[in-house]
């Protein structure tokens, strides 16, 4: 059972359809009309019916290009030989830089300097000029706006701007379009301009489809604001792009009379997102764009049997951090497992063991000794195994072989190690 949000009384909101259905026109051609894609495999591991808006195939990886078209289109001649700025973490800086490129528009863009460095080199092969200040995302705001005070520059909003909102809203018209049976949009929830602009474009080509919003658990910002919580907000988070302390001025109403509920990840759930869309629908997802997905990993039962639309809405993710997660997940599964074995130290100990893990088919990733341990008797030493399984019954195998053959071998886990089991 989920509980309702809480209603405001009744307001005007700060954008309409009509206003989503010019931004489509306007944005025609700028931007890619991207494929809403069947995901089998995702649907066989949440038990739903799951298709993937994929704005990761936008020229700069993420929905961000949408409102950001958008509001460059609405500016003035004067206004647009002034320039803009914008402040972000990443995807709407390099939306903002690439398309201001194009129309001829001069971009500067303040990040936090704890961006992530790909997403600050791209902004800055767009063209823009890049300013670094601060740790989050409002020091950063706040330099922005003294540097568009002091150099006359248009000020382009991430999500608290009606042009912004409703070129985001674009997203789910089409979704809704390609696959009108929808039952459910899950939509990341930040600064909530994507969630906004979307929930206006759902509920007026479909007033009955459920809106579920997604925040990080560090940066539950909608869900103190709506729900009058009081959790800490902060942290790091593997979903960066909706790492948002302060929710928007006009995106909040929005949300707060359409979205049905918002739902927190955590950590592991986002990672486990992130790696399955990687395996499983073979294409890249930052943290924030699999905030969906791990809101469906954590409930699969709420959507069983349901259409869900996912909004896979960036795919600017380090390919070292993707490569750490899917080891991580690889470990979370016992297909990379360590054991600690203690035995005697002789001759040809280690081929013998090696031999024994080839016998039974698991891949020595690596190996170390140990001979000056305390607890290890003078005579005898520790080797460290790190292998390659093909997952928890493989693993129980091996360690099975290794304990009759006289190895005590102790699972090595993240936290320490474990207690012999057999």
């Amino acid at each position: 059972m989920h509980d309702t949000l809480p209603r405001p009384t009744a307001e005007s909101l700060a954008i309409t359809p009509e206003d989503i259905d010019a931004a489509a026109r306007r944005i025609e051609g700028h931007v890619l009309r991207t494929p809403l894609v069947p995901a089998p495999r995702l649907s066989e591991l949440t038990g739903a019916t799951v298709l993937v808006k994929h704005e990761n195939m936008q020229a700069t990886a993420s929905f961000k290009e949408r409102g950001a078209v958008n509001k460059l289109l609405t500016l003035s001649d004067e206004e647009r030989a002034r320039g803009v700025i914008a402040m972000s973490a990443g995807n709407h800086a390099q939306a903002v830089a690439y398309h201001a490129s194009r129309f001829g528009i001069p971009a500067t863009i303040v990040m936090p300097e704890t961006t992530p460095l790909v997403k600050v080199e791209n902004t800055r092969a767009h063209g823009a000029r890049v300013v670094l200040h601060g740790e989050t995302l409002s020091e950063s705001a706040q330099r922005a706006h003294e540097i568009a005070g002091s150099e006359g520059l248009v000020f382009v909003h991430p999500y608290d701007d009606a042009a912004v909102m409703a070129g985001q809203g674009t997203a789910a018209r089409e979704m809704l379009a390609d696959a009108p049976d929808l039952d459910v949009l899950i939509i990341p929830l930040g600064g909530g301009g994507l969630m906004a602009g979307n929930a206006v474009a759902a509920k007026a080509v479909k007033p009955g489809i459920e809106l579920i919003g997604v925040e990080a658990e560090l940066y539950a910002s909608f869900s103190n604001a709506i729900r009058g919580e009081d959790r800490t907000i902060g942290g790091a988070t593997l979903a960066e792009g909706i790492a948002v302390k302060t929710v928007g001025r006009m995106t909040l109403p929005i949300v707060a009379a359409l979205v049905s509920d918002i739902v927190l990840v955590g950590e592991d759930l986002i990672e486990r997102a992130v790696n399955a869309y990687a395996c499983l629908q073979h294409t890249l997802a930052e943290g924030a764009g699999a905030a969906g997905l791990a809101a469906m990993l954590k409930e699969p039962g709420r959507y069983a049997g349901r259409k869900v639309g996912l909004v896979l809405c960036g795919g600017n993710i380090d390919t070292r951090l993707l490569a750490a997660i899917m080891v991580r997940e690889l470990e979370r599964e016992d297909r990379i497992i360590a054991f600690r074995l203690t035995t005697s130290d002789r001759p040809g100990l280690l081929g013998k063991v090696a031999s024994l893990l080839g016998s039974e088919g698991a891949n020595i990733l690596e190996v170390s000794h140990g001979r000056l341990f305390l607890d290890v008797p003078a005579k005898g030493v520790t080797l460290d195994v790190t292998v390659e399984t093909r997952g928890e019954a493989h693993s129980r195998a091996i360690e099975q072989a290794l304990a009759e053959n006289g190895f005590a071998p102790r699972r090595i886990l993240p936290r320490g190690l474990a207690e012999p089991s057999l």
